[in-house]
């Protein structure tokens, strides 16, 4: 096909800058080069599934895809105690959290960039008998190879919005052969749903989000005390998943609109930028205290830097009030539902339209307000952590929103089971 041609010569022409930006990061990840054969098919010593057992692949490509897999992977585990299992990410950040999480319960390697001949190896190495992409991951080579050597695949847990729709439908002839290979795509909300089918997808479903499900990480009650013992008496504003920008809009808005005895935290949404917002907070005087300290806050010290991966449960329920990140600029949104579930008063920028619905049914619930750019955050900061009768009814009503909304891994895992069981006994 004409169009995967010219698709796959894009992407030898852009190796270089690809194995650039992969050193680059290991720079501050090293982990970014563990395993650097496996990203072109080459798995060494990796050991496949055994003789006459099913294989099931989950790919979730960062950490928050990991985290959101983890309800639906539990329920499939024990679903089929008998069946093994293939955990693939692209980043550190979504490895060491799938190591974390599942241990030596599950095998856990890089998926390989999208090469012809890396997606082949794989497939032939590991030879799933159903691949589970989790959030809109579209990988066209691979998902023609799996065509090719007949793996079912479910598109799960997938959210598509209109801006995205709208760059797929420039390569329509590419993007909808792909979205017609799934077997199935069980879709977030009925406006996933519609727009994943007008590029193509077919036997599509509404199955909810599985950031509902999503439990707490053990120990995180735990931590959040710790934490609130180290941060001393003062209230807590917290700035979680911040992205690139927006930290110093933020304190652009603290500078001209500070909030009374106070503590900021902020906790960046990338690992690789904790050390570009300590330069930030230092370029500008600001003391603060570094959670990988492991130290008080002094009482002269407004800010901490949450530079931890795997605790955002811990920070959120260490908080008077909570800005979900990823909101104040352009990058739709990171998820609020995590914060809802943690009790705190929810505050999001303008752009949500990652998480559209999921934040429009939290501000109708209650759980959570908007503001049109930073200094209307820290307003409605202030308001909050004045009136703790307002801070307690909108904790009550986010517990309420994500106890409403649960149940997306039950229905993902029962159309799994479903394209599991149709498949032909393990391949050998």
């Amino acid at each position: 096909m004409i169009w995967r041609l010219g698709y796959t010569l894009l992407l030898w022409g852009a190796l270089p800058a690809v194995l650039a930006r992969l050193y680059w990061r290991s720079l501050r990840e090293p982990a970014y080069l563990e395993g650097l054969a496996e990203r072109f098919g080459l798995y060494g010593s990796v050991t496949p599934r055994a003789a006459g057992r099913k294989l099931v692949w989950i790919h979730a490509v960062s950490l928050g895809e990991v985290h959101a897999a983890k309800p639906l992977v539990d329920r499939l585990m024990t679903r089929y105690p008998q069946h093994e299992f293939l955990l693939t990410q692209m980043t550190a950040a979504g490895r060491k959290a799938a190591q974390t999480m599942f241990g030596e319960r599950v095998h856990i390697v890089w998926l390989p960039y999208d090469y012809p001949f890396a997606v082949r190896a794989f497939l032939d190495r590991f030879r799933p008998d159903l691949g589970i992409l989790v959030e809109t991951e579209v990988w066209f080579n691979l998902i023609e190879a799996c065509r090719e050597k007949f793996v079912p695949l479910l598109l799960a847990n997938a959210r598509l919005s209109e801006r995205s729709a709208s760059g797929y439908d420039k390569i329509a002839p590419l993007a909808s052969r792909a979205f017609a290979s799934f077997a199935a795509v069980a879709a977030q909300t009925e406006e996933d749903a519609k727009r994943l089918s007008r590029l193509g997808a077919r036997f599509v479903s509404v199955a909810g989000n599985l950031k509902f499900d999503v439990e707490a990480a053990p120990g995180s009650e735990q931590l959040a005390l710790e934490l609130r013992a180290r941060y001393g008496s003062r209230r807590v504003f917290l700035a979680a998943s911040t992205r690139d920008g927006e930290e110093a809009i933020i304190l652009d808005a603290l500078d001209a609109y500070p909030l009374r005895d106070t503590l900021t935290v902020i906790v960046p949404r990338h690992p690789q930028r904790f050390a570009d917002v300590a330069a930030l907070l230092e370029q500008r005087g600001h003391a603060y205290v570094r959670r990988s300290a492991n130290r008080d806050v002094p009482g002269n010290c407004n800010y901490f830097l949450g530079d931890s991966v795997g605790e955002l449960a811990a920070y959120y329920r260490a908080a008077d009030v909570a800005f979900v990140g990823g909101s104040l600029l352009d990058y739709g949104g990171q998820n609020l539902i995590e914060a809802c579930a943690a009790a705190v008063p929810v505050l999001v920028g303008p752009s949500v339209y990652n998480f559209a619905l999921a934040a429009e049914q939290a501000m109708q619930a209650g759980a959570a307000r908007s503001a049109g750019d930073a200094a209307g955050i820290l307003k409605q900061a202030s308001q909050l952590l004045d009136d703790p009768a307002a801070r307690r009814a909108m904790g009550d009503a986010g517990l309420a929103f994500c106890e409403k909304h649960r149940g997306a891994a039950d229905r993902m895992a029962a159309i799994a089971a479903r394209l599991l069981d149709r498949a032909p006994t393990a391949r050998d």
